[in-house]
């Protein structure tokens, strides 16, 4: 994993902004591959202990198939069915969607309301991680601190399962 970090060091401040927004950007790429299935996908803030301190989004196949249900596939997506899926209950209102296709997909988060609103200050981590049917699995860490008093611009990219993943935090 390469980690470039495009703007000077975050700092802490003593509150949230009003206007302050938090912005990700996860890429998915194309992979050519004879059987391609949508990958299952992760986002969440870690705590410096590496616990859950919030679901951001959690992609997965809604629908029942004749190979059951897609909550069953959740638990491939290891670091985050470890740390919080499994005591989830899916789907999470505003957090839990379909799978998505090839490109990029959009998160965007008013830092005055949850989950950022709630965030203690300190150093936490923004995690990305994808699983794909007859794929791989892939996990991508961008470090931050909380709250922000500057606007900086943050990325990190994936080897094979995730493309460029872009965290833009905004006071």
């Amino acid at each position: 994993m390469r980690l470039r970090l495009l703007s000077l060091p975050l700092l802490l401040s003593a509150g949230v902004a009003g206007a302050a927004s938090v912005d990700v950007t996860v890429e998915i790429p194309r992979i050519d591959a004879s059987e391609y299935h949508r990958p299952y996908v992760a986002v969440w803030v870690e705590k410096p202990d590496q616990g859950v301190a919030a679901n951001l989004a959690v992609w997965y196949m809604q629908k029942d198939t004749n190979e059951g249900a897609g909550t069953k596939w959740l638990a491939d997506l290891r670091q985050w069915w470890r740390r919080s899926g499994r005591e989830q209950s899916m789907p999470i209102d505003g957090v839990s969607g379909a799978t998505r296709p090839v490109g990029q997909h959009q998160l965007k988060f008013d830092a005055a309301k949850p989950p950022f609103a709630t965030l203690a200050p300190g150093k936490y981590g923004l995690v990305v991680e994808a699983a794909r049917e007859v794929g791989g699995r892939e996990l991508v860490r961008i470090p931050f601190e909380w709250p922000v008093s500057a606007a900086a611009h943050l990325e990190a990219k994936g080897e094979h399962e995730l493309g460029t993943i872009q965290l833009d935090l905004n006071p």
